[in-house]
């Protein structure tokens, strides 16, 4: 697994807006929200295992471009909203560098077989037991 590199500023779009939510006049006059916009599909700096990994990710925050949308405004400074964002593209970014385990085929055992037809079998007598019964 390599490590993930620095993103580079030129290939981030960073937008402030104004959040929702409670804080009084504040809100209304203070751009304080972070849009971040990574272009996953048009990065150079992004491996191709890693692009087609992040890019296969469904996400609703990628749009059909293949741009990362990442909307951040959980705290009340424009600053620390602007970290939060970088935060979770770098984490975004981290997982495209995981490769998935390869899944091991197994069979079922065959103590698990004979259980799990003991069961059906149990089952079917509960159910056969219903459906014949004669109440006069």
């Amino acid at each position: 697994m390599s490590t993930p590199p620095a993103i580079p500023e030129d290939e981030l779009v960073e937008r402030f807006v104004r959040a929702s939510g409670p804080g009084g006049q504040n809100v209304n006059k203070v751009s304080t929200a972070v849009e971040l916009r990574f272009d996953i599909a048009g990065s150079p700096s992004l491996p191709e295992h890693v692009r087609t990994r992040l890019l296969a990710r469904r996400d609703r925050r990628i749009t059909e471009a293949g741009v990362l949308v990442i909307n951040a405004q959980r705290f009340r400074t424009q600053d620390r909203n602007r970290e939060d964002a970088r935060e979770r593209l770098a984490a975004f970014v981290a997982f495209g560098y995981e490769v998935p385990k390869a899944r091991v085929a197994t069979k079922p055992t065959r103590g698990s077989k004979e259980r799990r037809l003991g069961a059906k079998r149990e089952r079917s007598t509960i159910k056969r037991g219903r459906a014949t019964r004669d109440w006069d």
